[in-house]
């Protein structure tokens, strides 16, 4: 890789990314409060987003900068087996068409700004609400460190090398979302995803002439991932995916799938939609950025084509330089920008999340009870800095494989708390000490599995991979889709012997007809304050007090 700086393409960048930061400051104006100090304004906008902003900023927000090097650099170093990343946000719309809206739906009629207050009305437990966003911020850190990866590596591949740039970016993104919170990233999410867009587009059509076509492309890919790795003394991997690999396939795909939308961020861009049916229509929509997922993965295959030869044979900057090869260069500072941009979204969303977890669940509930909504504005803005500079810390401090290699453990934890979450969407029949006892095994057992898978032509190194071999079918499958299984079985098991002893339940905030509500009912209303999180007391409902499942 050149150290020299490409200057032009360095200016488009900056051109490109100034734009952005004028629209994070604009967004304040946008949609304008009459107070934006209060968590529904500052950290879900308002609750007002309607389908087609709410599709951009789900884009955004889902499909990170990460996504378009991980993906390809694991198509480009592996083949077959990085296109598990197509079938599983294929699968995952179908799940959220289901459980999203009924999330929605209570959180709205009880004022609801994370998972987490979400379980500690239906539970009344404060360990397990505690549990679930501890679990939300840890998930989340490295997931923000790896936009961080991905804006060096765009840096890097145009000669700006240290860590100064970096800093310097993310200070200007800590800035725009502490002043306009949650609208700042869904009105950059329209920018990002037209540049990605339009990069994709011409790479699709362009690279694949330049390099011959893609009979050469599929035949170079062919014979780079037959040749043997050094490191592995194996084949780096295979064109079409290999039946040893199924399960692990398989389960990654299924795994993730679950996980997704267990992410806090994922949840808070859905909390600000302005109806359920808003959430409905972009479940059916979003698959068509799985479209776009497919051809992005098919750029690992094309840099292979393309003879890119990353530094250090790190696979994540084939992308970065295949585009710096195969484009001009005013252009290939738009495909820069493109995945620059595709960082800041996503990474302001997590911090908010994140922030959110913690002011409400850790904050209001164990430190300040009788916390005003001001005061919870101001502690949320606060925490988002420093989630931002610690994930910044966090990447300038650690070997960047390590940073990648820990995002592995994100989808391990994030998962482990479906059960209390979409579980508890549909029945009250799991005991809370049973979801809180599944937790907190599968947290540890998927925890100690990845640890001890060591990197690949590595041995003695830890968080390697997210596949190991799982009990029972003696197949390798994902770490977190066998830690979720021991999970649900202790809850389960629990459950029945917790009820036969008749252990305390705790009283459920929630009626059913919360899980169905929408815009415009009785008690559904924009402003939190419905129901008080801390003591569980529940929001006035015209519907049957029977909860769900009992």
């Amino acid at each position: 890789m050149s150290h020299g700086i490409d200057k032009v393409a360095l200016a488009v960048f900056a051109a490109l990314f100034l734009v952005v930061t004028v629209i994070g400051f604009m967004a304040a104006r946008w949609r304008r409060a009459a107070d934006i100090m209060h968590l529904d304004e500052w950290g879900l906008g308002g609750r007002s987003f309607g389908t087609f902003i709410t599709w951009f900023l789900l884009g955004g927000d889902l499909y990170t900068a990460y996504t378009f090097i991980a993906v390809p650099a694991l198509v480009f170093g592996a083949g077959a087996v990085g296109f598990f990343a197509v079938p599983y946000t294929v699968i995952v719309y179908p799940i959220i068409f289901v459980f999203l809206p009924r999330l929605w739906s209570v959180s709205h009629r009880h004022g609801y700004v994370t998972p987490a207050d979400f379980v500690r009305g239906r539970f009344d437990s404060r360990a397990l609400a505690l549990a679930v966003a501890v679990t939300g911020i840890l998930a989340t850190m490295p997931y923000i460190a790896l936009q961080l990866v991905g804006i060096q590596v765009v840096l890097e591949t145009m000669g700006l090398g240290g860590d100064l740039p970096l800093i310097v970016a993310f200070a200007i993104l800590a800035a725009y979302t502490y002043s306009s919170g949650l609208r700042a990233p869904a009105l950059i999410a329209f920018v990002k995803d037209g540049l990605i867009y339009l990069v994709i587009g011409v790479a699709i059509i362009s690279i694949p002439h330049q390099v011959g076509g893609w009979s050469h492309i599929f035949a170079a890919a062919s014979k780079h991932l037959a040749a043997v790795n050094p490191k592995t003394h194996k084949p780096f991997g295979s064109l079409a995916l290999a039946p040893a690999g199924r399960w692990a396939y398989g389960s990654l795909a299924l795994g993730s799938a679950l996980a997704l939308f267990m992410y806090p961020h994922c949840i808070t861009a859905v909390l600000s939609t302005r109806d359920r049916n808003v959430v409905r229509r972009n479940a059916a929509m979003l698959p068509a950025y799985s479209l776009v997922l497919g051809l992005i993965a098919l750029l690992g295959y094309m840099a292979v084509a393309a003879g890119v030869k990353p530094a250090g044979g790190n696979a994540q900057l084939a992308v970065p330089e295949l585009f710096k090869t195969m484009f001009p260069s005013w252009f290939a500072g738009v495909a820069f920008a493109a995945i620059g941009i595709g960082a800041l979204v996503p990474a302001a969303i997590m911090a908010i999340a994140a922030a959110n977890l913690f002011t409400r669940n850790v904050y209001r509930e164990f430190l300040r009870p009788g916390a005003t909504p001001a005061e919870e504005a101001r502690v949320s803005k606060l925490v988002s800095l420093v989630v931002k500079f610690g994930a910044l810390v966090f990447v300038l401090g650690l070997d960047k494989s390590f940073a990648i290699n820990l995002q592995l453990l994100g989808g391990i934890w994030i998962l482990q708390t479906f059960p209390a979450i979409v579980f508890g969407l549909y029945s009250r029949w799991f005991h809370r000490f049973a979801l809180l006892a599944g937790w907190a095994a599968a947290m540890a057992y998927g925890t100690v599995v990845a640890y001890h898978v060591p990197v690949p032509g590595k041995p003695g190194s830890h968080f390697g991979g997210p596949t190991a071999t799982a009990p029972f079918i003696g197949q390798k499958a994902y770490i977190a889709l066998t830690a979720f299984a021991l999970n649900v079985v202790i809850v389960v098991v629990l459950t029945v012997a917790f009820r036969a002893l008749r252990l305390p339940e705790g009283r459920d905030a929630t009626v059913v007809d919360d899980y169905v509500a929408d815009a415009g009912e009785a008690d559904v209303r924009d402003l939190p304050g419905l129901v008080d999180v801390a003591g569980g007391q529940p929001a006035p409902a015209s519907g049957s007090p029977t909860s769900p499942g009992r």
